[in-house]
């Protein structure tokens, strides 16, 4: 331990008593970045945890803004290993900053274990509430199109989401898995009554995607219908032909 360690200068400690530096939104913009750069230099996970936190607030000027928060992301990627545990840990607990630790966790992790973290979070969302649905939604994006059997029974409970932005990239993930066990969920959901418009028009296309019939729902999923789509013989949603 050095003498700069011992007098509290440096270490955990320091690194956490930064916070309110990294995080002022206001005032001298030299005195957060001077933070930002400290913070940087140290090689201990909680300097990767306070830094994260800069990517939950937006200063003025916006140009201002945009370049501190590159830095911190390189900053951050300069820890290597030992920022993936700090960003999956701030994934997990912050409602903020979402893409931001996805883009550092895809610098840092084969995609596969990306997916694990996202399907990790995902099944901790479905079962606790949270206000804003924006963390959802970026999850939901991030795991579309990508082929993985993890993903979609993970993302089928969004389906019952409260928010329609969910719901929507739910069913926009959903689609191209072909995940039989979400057939009818998403038949109640575009048959239910108090299912917004842009939501039917989301869960036609996934079904239609999805190739799945409409058994037991084809009055419902008839009245509902918009161009171009068509209910075929077999039950199936179709496209009619130009």
């Amino acid at each position: 331990m050095g003498l700069f360690d011992f007098f509290g200068g440096s270490g955990p400690e320091k690194a956490l008593k930064l916070k309110p530096k990294v995080t002022q939104k206001y005032g001298d913009p030299a005195t957060r970045q001077k933070a930002i750069q400290q913070l940087g230099e140290m090689k201990y996970p909680e300097a990767v945890s306070v830094l994260l936190a800069r990517f939950t607030l937006t200063v003025e000027p916006l140009t201002t803004d945009a370049d501190e928060k590159e830095h911190v992301y390189e900053l951050i990627k300069g820890f290597g290993k030992d920022a993936i545990a700090p960003i999956q840990e701030f994934l997990r607990k912050s409602d903020q900053a979402t893409s931001w630790a996805l883009r550092l966790l895809g610098e840092l992790l084969p995609e596969p274990e990306v997916i694990a973290t996202c399907v990790d979070t995902l099944t901790h969302l479905s079962s606790h509430y949270t206000r804003d649905p924006e963390k959802k939604v970026v999850l939901l994006h991030h795991v579309t199109g990508k082929e993985d059997p993890r993903i979609a029974p993970a993302v089928l409970p969004f389906l019952e989401d409260m928010a329609d932005d969910v719901k929507i990239a739910a069913l926009k993930a959903l689609a191209p898995s072909k995940h039989e066990p979400a057939r009818e969920p998403m038949l109640k959901l575009l048959t239910a009554d108090d299912t917004a418009r842009r939501v039917q028009t989301a869960a036609l296309a996934a079904i239609h995607e999805s190739g799945f019939g409409v058994q037991g729902f084809r009055e419902k999923v008839e009245a509902l219908l918009v161009e171009p789509y068509t209910v075929d013989k077999a039950g199936l949603v179709v496209k009619r032909q130009a």
